[in-house]
């Protein structure tokens, strides 16, 4: 099976249908080595330097242009010298014939659907992430436990039956004494320090709701139609009422007792952080990163303070 590279949200469904494996990138970020010689967004410049220097063993490469990412446009066409890629555009305002004909084109540039019928076993899949989820937020696992399996929905980890069956197999325990921790929502970016949920439980805040990870597992269907309805809701894409819309819901359901907002240098999403307080009326704390690797002490030291301030609060 070909292994096509994806920079973002790509439909699972489609690339395992035309007989590909989806490899997602940015889940090779937080544990990199890698320090590229130019870049801007870490994110996008490590899997870039590692495609220019045949480190990853790609066939192809899906590279999400128009959506969450800015610097996945430029550093994507770097990495098109190297390899066949594709740019998958989504559509700001929603248009469902639109990301329709983006689906279409997608099948073409991968050979065409050859195996409709595995749509059916991601979106079973994903089915049992949501359900994983809930366990997450009833603390019934940690919230890393949670997050290691929930990142994976963006690919299911290359093979949907073997990661079904690693679902099934996740142990049942308590993931902490919630009632001696703060509920909380981490919201933008994913974090690019590799232990971020472990040590922010360990400072009292358990996190029960991941905002990129939460889009990976909600977004299916069973055919090029039913595709484009869904992920055409894609939050990221769309404009910020709509996704801070949609937030005000989603963490009202969860008992938000508070927000952690990921940002990254040089993201345009670090733009976004005044409004997302503004609309959310939540306590929040605002993480600025750059490079991967463990949480850094200076950054501990904040997160052991916002937990003590809640508590004060």
């Amino acid at each position: 099976m070909k292994t096509l590279g994806i920079t973002a949200l790509v439909p699972p469904e489609i690339v395992f249908a035309c007989g590909f494996k989806p490899f997602d990138l940015n889940n090779i970020v937080p544990t990199s080595t890698t320090r590229p010689k130019n870049k801007l967004c870490a994110w996008t410049a490590i899997w870039r330097e590692q495609i220019m220097n045949g480190e990853l063993d790609l066939d192809s490469l899906v590279v999400v242009a128009g959506g969450d990412c800015h610097n996945a446009l430029v550093d994507g066409q770097r990495a098109a010298e190297k390899i066949p890629a594709f740019y998958l555009f989504y559509p700001f305002d929603g248009n469902k014939e639109y990301l329709k004909s983006q689906f279409e084109r997608l099948s073409l540039f991968l050979g065409g659907i050859t195996d409709p019928g595995i749509m059916k076993t991601v979106k079973s899949v994903k089915e049992n992430l949501m359900k994983l989820d809930q366990l997450r937020s009833q603390g019934v696992i940690s919230s890393e436990l949670g997050f290691q399996y929930l990142i994976s929905g963006c690919d299911l980890q290359g093979d949907p039956t073997a990661f079904k069956e690693e679902l099934s197999r996740i142990p049942r325990e308590r993931g902490g004494d919630l009632a001696s921790m703060h509920r909380v929502a981490l919201i933008g970016v994913p974090p690019i320090h590799h232990d971020f949920h472990r040590e922010a439980e360990r400072l009292g805040l358990h996190i029960v709701f991941d905002e990129m990870p939460f889009e990976f597992i909600r977004h299916t269907g069973k055919n090029i139609n039913e595709l484009a309805e869904s992920y055409a809701d894609y939050t990221f894409a769309r404009d910020l009422k709509y996704r801070f819309d949609f937030l005000k819901e989603e963490l009202g359901k969860r008992r938000i007792d508070a927000i952690i907002h990921c940002t990254q240098f040089a993201c345009h999403h670090v733009l976004e952080d005044g409004m997302l307080r503004e609309h959310l009326q939540c306590p929040t704390l605002t993480v600025h990163s750059d490079l991967p690797g463990p949480v850094p002490e200076q950054l501990k030291l904040r997160i052991e303070a916002f937990s003590e301030l809640l508590w004060r609060k």
